[in-house]
């Protein structure tokens, strides 16, 4: 079981709450002699996180006695540093204008408390996980300020001792919500070599890895030496425990799987979807200049811009028809739309640039499948055939009741056709050395990548129906690779 450690400036500023034992003075916590074995989480609860300061040096003396510790000396100069990447504030005016309705409008000035991600405002509440998520702080005051349209002014930590009664009492509730989900589940440690989190959404309705995978990357953990551990997409928090990070759930940069990604790359964590490579598939447009500029075959394409719309005059001589219609971050087929005449380009033009400024418009390619190359560290790891839903033109189809996929083939690397695995390879190899899915299309006259999976689909059955659990064993075995490099301080 976790000890919980709430350390405090002064053991006055706890008298507002029932005495406990898990509560310290900082004076007393920086005296306590370094222990180790016992799983510890410490709250720094300091009135003031200033350099060389008690707050300070609680933060900074927690990490090394190897304590979980909230803020970390990182998030401490985060802080100070006012960095601000990363929110995102596009409607925080319209927000603010809602929140502030009824006060004088010639205000100039705001503020929120937030409480372990959470404030007492509804219609910020998104905005108060965002900056908690930046700046994992247990008390925090958002300041806004108002120009020509209201902005983040400052984000700074705040003392215990300066709340109201009502403040304590929020303050309250979310400390208890907090470390009721430090206590949730313990962990036995000391029995692996390499915890590594696996980001899974049980709400999510086409995960990447279906339950029977989830369990078999568990299970090749186990027999590695590494505990697997899902974590959900509310366990922001919770990163930081862990050695590695491996994302099941599909990435978006707009997203929060592109946030613990992110978050889990600054803690020098080893990362699978890393956000690069999230950033380099999720668009589209992104990947098709990546791919082009490395003089990789796609087919032919043409990128369709909001403000141009005579470019749809030429698009019938260029690429034919029937054409392929595509947002640039649409996954599992959805978001692309076959037009076989002038009239259907146009209205399915302009329904998806109600999404998208840019579109994609390719050239069809008929086959009766696409080729599936998974590849890992710049190696081909599996081979799969996925076949057209029936009557339908792509794998997925996502009309009727609910989505429906056709059949699949999975066999050896070694008896796909080596011209559609070596530009597989490449391009991966474009986008960097974790795990891809890199889908492709073989025609007679040659084959062409459609598009490169930063988070491939790895179901029990499908994928692993040649390698069985030597698929799963090989991508943990990656991490196991990588996190024993970085213990050695070996950098490639």
């Amino acid at each position: 079981m976790s000890r919980l450690v709430i350390v405090v400036e002064n053991p006055s500023d706890w008298g507002a709450y029932y005495p406990s034992t898990q509560v310290v003075a900082a004076r007393d916590y920086l005296r306590e002699p370094p222990e180790s074995g016992e799983r510890t989480h410490v709250i720094n609860l300091c009135r003031s996180y200033k350099y060389l300061g008690n707050g300070y040096y609680v933060s900074l003396l927690a990490e090394a006695r190897g304590h979980r510790v909230i803020p970390s000396v990182r998030t401490i100069n985060g802080l100070r540093r006012r960095a601000l990447y990363g929110l995102d504030i596009e409607d925080l005016n319209q927000k603010l204008a809602q929140v502030l309705k009824g006060r004088e409008r010639d205000s100039t000035d705001f503020g929120i408390l937030v409480y372990f991600g959470q404030t007492a405002h509804p219609l910020l509440q998104d905005l108060a996980r965002q900056v908690f998520e930046l700046f994992p702080c247990p008390l925090l005051r958002i300041e806004f300020r108002r120009e020509r349209a209201w902005q983040i002014g400052a984000i700074r930590p705040v003392g215990l001792h300066t709340l109201d009664d009502a403040q304590e009492d929020a303050f309250a509730q979310a400390l208890d919500h907090f470390a009721t989900k430090l206590w949730r589940k313990p962990r036995a440690r000391r029995r692996y070599r390499y915890d590594i989190a696996m980001l899974v959404n049980p709400d999510e309705a086409m995960p990447p890895s279906n339950r029977g995978a989830q369990k078999a990357f568990i299970a090749a953990g186990k027999q590695l030496g590494v505990e697997v551990d899902p974590i959900g997409p509310n366990d922001y928090a919770r990163l930081a425990e862990y050695d590695g990070l491996f994302i099941r759930e599909t990435t978006a940069i707009d997203h929060h799987t592109y946030r613990f990604a992110h978050r889990a790359e600054q803690e020098g964590m080893v990362v699978i979807d890393d956000p690069a490579s999230i950033l380099r598939c999720t668009n589209k447009i992104f990947l098709h200049d990546l791919l082009v500029s490395r003089k990789l075959a796609v087919p032919s394409t043409e990128i369709l811009y909001r403000d141009d719309p005579d470019s749809l005059d030429a698009l019938p001589d260029k690429l034919g028809f029937p054409i392929v219609l595509k947002i640039p971050d649409g996954a599992f087929s959805r978001g692309v739309v076959k037009v076989e005449t002038v009239e259907a380009l146009k209205k399915t033009v302009a329904e998806l640039f109600a999404h998208s400024a840019l579109l994609i418009a390719q050239q069809y390619l008929y086959t009766e499948f696409d080729w599936r190359i998974g590849v890992l560290n710049r190696e081909p790891l599996y081979a799969c055939q996925y076949f057209m839903s029936r009557g339908h033109w792509q794998i997925y189809n996502h009309g009727g009741t609910g989505p429906k996929s056709g059949g699949f083939r999975t066999l050896p690397v070694r008896e796909a056709p080596s011209d559609v695995v070596r530009l597989a390879v490449k391009a991966a190899n474009a986008i960097g050395d974790g795990l891809y899915g890199v889908d492709l299309k073989q025609t007679a006259e040659r084959a062409v990548v459609i598009e490169v999976n930063d988070n491939p689909s790895i179901d029990a059955g499908v994928e692993d129906a040649y390698l069985g659990d030597d698929l799963y064993r090989r991508i943990i075995q990656e991490f196991v690779r990588r996190l024993e490099r970085k213990r050695l301080g070996v950098t490639d």
